[in-house]
C-alpha cells in the first residue's frame, strides 16, 4: 500500500464470533421480510462491528498514527459491556443500538475522538456518540419493528482500523490495524 493512496477510514469495536453468530442467526429470521425488497441488504457478518469514529478518505500514511491513537484509547479502558437496547432506522439503515453498561465504552470513544481531532484527521460530530451495530441497509425504510435478539452481555474482542472499499454488491471491510 503506498502512503499517498487514499483510503476510505473507520475505527470500531470487533464483535466476538459468537456474538455475530447469534446476530446472523436473528437478522436471517427478523429482518427476512426485507431480503425480498429491492435496494435492502442484510449486512454480512464480516462487517459486524459497533463504529467508534468514521474518519472517510484519508491518506494510507496517516494509518499508524490512527491506529496508535486508537491503542491509546482503548489502553486502561478494562471491560467494555454493551447490551442491545432496541431497534432504530434512520433514512438509510437499520441498527440495533446498544447501551453501554458502565459507560466504558462512550469513554473509550471520547479519548479516540479527542486524539483523532489533534492529529487532524477526524471532526467530531454534534450528535453524541451512540453505540450501534448496523444490521441492515436499504433505500427505502422499511419500518420494521423487529423482535429484538438476546446476545445477552456484549463483550467487544478488540478494535480495529478498517478500511472500507466501496462495491457494487455493498460495502467491504478490511482490518488494518489491531
Amino acid at each position: 500500500m503506498d502512503g499517498s493512496e487514499s483510503l476510505r477510514l473507520f475505527c470500531a469495536l470487533r464483535l466476538p464470533g459468537e456474538t455475530v453468530e447469534r446476530l446472523v442467526r436473528w437478522q436471517s429470521g427478523a429482518l427476512q421480510p426485507v431480503e425480498a425488497m429491492q435496494h435492502s441488504r442484510i449486512v454480512v457478518p464480516e462487517n459486524l462491528h459497533v463504529t467508534l469514529a468514521f474518519l472517510g478518505r484519508r491518506p494510507a500514511a496517516e494509518v499508524p498514527a490512527i491506529a496508535r491513537a486508537l491503542t491509546q484509547a482503548m489502553d486502561g479502558a478494562g471491560e467494555l459491556r454493551l447490551r442491545v437496547h432496541g431497534y432504530r432506522e434512520t433514512r438509510s439503515v437499520g441498527m440495533l443500538t446498544l447501551d453501554d453498561e458502565g459507560g466504558r465504552a462512550g469513554e473509550v470513544a471520547a479519548r479516540l475522538h479527542a486524539a483523532l481531532e489533534e492529529l487532524g484527521v477526524y471532526r467530531r460530530e454534534a450528535r453524541p456518540w451512540l453505540p450501534h451495530v448496523t444490521v441492515l441497509r436499504f433505500a427505502e425504510r422499511p419500518r420494521l419493528r423487529p423482535v429484538l435478539p438476546d446476545l445477552g452481555e456484549i463483550s467487544p474482542s478488540d478494535a480495529a482500523v478498517y478500511s472500507s472499499v466501496l462495491r457494487r454488491d455493498g460495502a467491504r471491510y478490511e482490518v488494518l490495524k489491531f
